[in-house]
């Protein structure tokens, strides 16, 4: 069921704190921490607990969650100092996701060009 746990989701195991992870923020619907591969000098994950495959389901279910996710995107990058940051949420293996729970990425500290790789 949409917004459940789910065994089998990393992301859901941050959230239960049974696979530990470097939290910056939480919030009663989201949190958000350090990626373990970070792909510029600040990139912080943002997820909301409730469990949703991608960005897409995210919005179309629950988009008042989703406005969670996106507000604590801006609380991370002040708390981090970035005067600039990009948000990216990849949806689909196509487009780069790897973990098949909702999460913005938070990425700055550095010069970040268009298109990116």
């Amino acid at each position: 069921m949409a917004g459940e746990p789910q065994d089998d989701c990393l992301f859901c195991k941050v959230v239960s704190g049974t696979i530990p992870a470097t939290i910056v923020r939480e919030t009663g619907t989201t949190v958000a921490f350090r990626d373990i591969n970070p792909q510029a000098p600040t990139h912080v994950l943002v997820i909301p607990k409730a469990h949703y495959p991608d960005a897409a389901a995210l919005a179309a279910a629950a988009p008042e969650l989703a406005a969670d996710v996106l507000r604590e995107t801006r609380a991370v990058a002040e708390e981090e100092k970035l005067e600039s940051y990009r948000t990216v949420f990849n949806t689909g293996a196509g487009a780069g996701q790897t973990v098949w729970h909702a999460h913005a990425h938070v990425l700055g500290g550095r010069g970040l060009h268009w298109p990116p790789g």
